[in-house]
């Protein structure tokens, strides 16, 4: 258990690399991560997957979505992202400009 935060280097695709299936952004998690904040930088709407086939999160064209699944945790905190995990995206509306991020928060050591 760590009381410091750490970012992660971000994750992005260009509106570009976007397409109708899921392809993934950046690399998997290398750490357990706290927080995922998902940011829609492109003019259309996007769909996001943990696994590249489920579709898990729709973000509207300049929107995010920012998931702090351990806010209000206990004393124990072990609810995390896990390592290895890789995110995905597709669009559903397809863009004609931006980028997708993904913004990463994780503890000092974990």
């Amino acid at each position: 258990m760590s009381n410091i935060a750490r970012f992660d280097q971000w994750r992005s695709t260009a509106f570009g690399s976007i397409t109708s299936s899921y392809v993934a952004i950046g690399t998997p998690f290398a750490h357990a991560m706290r927080i995922v904040q998902i940011i829609n930088g492109t003019d259309g709407d996007i769909g996001i997957s943990f696994d590249g086939t489920t579709n898990n999160v729709p973000v509207l064209a300049g929107g995010f979505g920012l998931y702090d699944i351990t806010c209000g945790q206990d004393t124990n905190e072990q609810f995390r992202y896990q390592t290895g995990t890789q995110l995905f995206v597709k669009y559903l509306t397809a863009p004609t400009s931006g980028t997708v991020y993904i913004v990463c928060v994780y503890g000092k050591g974990e």
